[in-house]
């Protein structure tokens, strides 16, 4: 398992954190997930898909 194929994975990790925050924000739905909660997902979320695939994009290992 090289060092790209664990980015890729990280991305892919914090796009689907980031798009269960999102939802939860948008939708109302989720009852089990506060919207505090849902507000650390999205935000951690972002963080994570912009070093991710910043660190993806230059080939950094």
């Amino acid at each position: 398992m090289n060092q790209q194929f664990k980015i890729g994975i990280a991305l892919i990790a914090s796009f689907l954190l980031l798009m269960v925050g999102v939802y939860r924000i948008f939708t109302g739905q989720l009852d089990d997930l506060p919207l505090f909660v849902a507000f650390i997902f999205a935000v951690s979320g972002l963080i994570g898909v912009i070093t991710n695939g910043w660190k993806w994009k230059n080939g950094d290992s």
